[in-house]
């Protein structure tokens, strides 16, 4: 078995601020002997307005967050999983990437998923958000790939809501599946429960969900209630959504043996001779 750490964190427009708090995850990560880390969609920074966020997007070069999340995977030798953005491949694009990167134990990006289903909300009377008009999705699903906890699948946010993804990773032998996110509260409220559980026990493997949490700034605020759930669908561990003095941290032990004895004991065949394999 291994520990893995997963935090809650408010980003705000300063990727600083956002930095330091990582790095007090990260200390925690450290101080309880976990063997990866991951953190919530968006880590870098959240900014106010399409405008902003577009002029805060750096390259992962460029950007004073990503190269100190570098320099701490090295110096703790402590792998980190975290949500980014960066910049589009067209330099006319008015839209930039949502991306999830790994940076291994040595300090290098071993691993990049673009989100592929954005966020597009429109409830009368209520919030509306359209994650489309910035953001660029992604094309692809990519390979699980090994980690000192476990493979892993890569998600975030509102790939959620789509348990294709989820069902090709898990055909892929992928034994945990990361959603990353930032939840709008009213959503969570509804669904954010009810779908991981859901993806975990369909997929019967590990759930790790990294969540912003509280008010990022006058316009965005995040349901967090960050968690890990096992391959039977039970919560292991889970935060609140109030934003606290300092960022939160939960831990679980992967036991990959417990994924095995499940997936053996609860076989789920697939009658791909009526209907698709995903």
């Amino acid at each position: 078995m291994a520990l893995a750490a997963v935090g809650q964190i408010t980003s705000t427009a300063s990727m600083e601020h956002n930095l330091a708090q990582c790095r007090h995850v990260i200390q925690k990560a450290v101080a309880k002997g976990a063997k990866a880390v991951f953190l919530p969609e968006a880590s870098d920074y959240i900014g106010g307005s399409p405008e902003e966020s577009k002029s805060l997007c750096r390259s992962v070069k460029e950007s004073i967050f990503v190269l100190g999340l570098q320099d701490d995977a090295k110096k703790h030798k402590l792998p980190i999983s975290v949500g980014i953005h960066e910049p589009s491949d067209n330099p006319d694009s008015k839209r930039i990437k949502n991306t999830l990167i790994w940076i291994d134990e040595t300090g290098q990006i071993t691993h990049r998923y673009q989100k592929l289903h954005l966020f597009d909300l429109e409830i009368e009377g209520g919030p509306v958000m359209k994650e489309s008009n910035t953001i660029e999705p992604g094309s692809e699903i990519l390979p699980p790939f090994d980690t000192p906890v476990g493979k892993v699948g890569s998600m975030i946010c509102f790939d959620l809501r789509f348990p294709e993804i989820a069902l090709a990773l898990k055909r892929r032998k992928a034994d945990i599946l990361l959603y990353p996110s930032a939840f709008m509260p009213d959503t969570g409220k509804a669904h954010w429960l009810p779908l991981l559980r859901a993806r975990a026990i369909e997929c019967t493997s590990y759930v790790l969900a990294a969540a912003q949490v509280g008010p990022h700034n006058e316009k965005r605020t995040s349901y967090g209630h960050s968690i890990i759930i096992s391959p039977w669908g039970e919560v292991i561990a889970e935060l609140g959504g109030e934003k606290k003095d300092e960022p939160e941290v939960i831990f679980a032990e992967i036991d990959l043996g417990y994924v095995e004895k499940v997936r053996k004991e609860l076989p789920l065949k697939r009658r791909t001779d009526v209907y698709p394999e995903i």
